[in-house]
């Protein structure tokens, strides 16, 4: 297979979405399209010549991210929704984007995935290009960009809102962004929740969240968030006792991109449902 020439004019760089719009390619997730999903559910109704079309769409839902001293602590539910209906026990919504940050998706779950693969060969192909790594914030607006292009898209009802963290190896600390549907992208200094278990979470962490907290606390707290978001919103999964199936909780700090270990958040969880029993019999009494 003969790689692709460019003219001085045309060569998209290191952008890899560039080259594949350069190649007659392109990602999907930017193309506009006849039927959409409803932006309050699963399934939409937007049709094309033959009238309305019923389209479902999986959604994932609960992600947080907080910061620790030391890095960042990016965690979510294993549970997808469409409309009423569980789609998935145990979808991973909390992926690395490279060595020292990590992504996590919520609203259209096909679509989001297919966008964290775009932008995790699109940081490696800047590498390799350029030889070298994108700043924190170059990375967070590559994603920006990403979600933009996605706009035709969410205006029909297939929404995709990342959240981003990392370790900043300038600064030696962790920082968090949020996105809004547009593209439009914020640093958080503390934490953020996204997805419709969001607020529930955002309210837990911020009742104990606090300057150096270390990483043990750290994950306990995002653990804490997920529980009290899975005992509110019907779409967030909280632990499955029965298949064990745990949140994913990802670390990023000067070490890199690592998951804690499902046997460590299975003990951590356990912990804490024994501690709320003891608090609810102990309230009983």
């Amino acid at each position: 297979m003969a790689l692709p020439l460019f003219s001085p004019e045309s060569d998209p760089g290191p952008d890899f979405l560039g080259l594949l719009r350069q190649s007659g390619g392109g990602p999907t997730f930017a193309a506009g399209g006849g039927a959409g999903a409803g932006a309050s559910g699963g399934a939409g109704a937007s049709g094309g010549a033959g009238g309305a079309t019923s389209v479902p769409d999986t959604h994932a839902t609960t992600v947080v991210a907080l910061r620790f001293d030391g890095g960042v602590i990016m965690a979510g539910d294993r549970r997808a929704t469409s409309g009423n209906v569980i789609a998935h026990r145990a979808m991973e919504k909390v992926f690395p984007a490279d060595h020292y940050s990590a992504v996590a998706i919520a609203g259209s779950a096909g679509m989001a995935v297919e966008m964290v693969r775009l932008f995790q060969v699109q940081l490696e192909h800047y590498e390799k290009v350029e030889g070298s790594t994108l700043s924190l914030e170059g990375k967070a607006n590559q994603l920006a960009q990403m979600v933009k292009q996605h706009l035709p898209m969410a205006m029909q009802g297939f929404v995709v809102v990342p959240l981003f963290a990392g370790y900043d190896t300038v600064r030696n600390i962790g920082r968090i962004f949020s996105y809004d549907a547009t593209g439009g992208h914020y640093e958080d200094a503390d934490f953020q929740a996204n997805g419709s278990g969001g607020r529930d979470a955002r309210s837990t962490i911020k009742g104990s969240w606090r300057e150096g907290l270390s990483q043990d606390d750290a994950v306990e707290l995002a653990i804490q968030s997920l529980y009290d978001a899975a005992d509110e919103d019907s779409a967030t999964g909280g632990p499955d006792l029965v298949r064990g199936i745990y949140p994913l909780i990802a670390v990023v700090d000067a070490d890199g991109y690592r998951l804690v270990p499902e046997p460590e958040v299975a003990e951590k969880f356990a912990a804490l449902i024994a501690r709320k029993s003891a608090e609810r019999n102990g309230g009983a009494s």
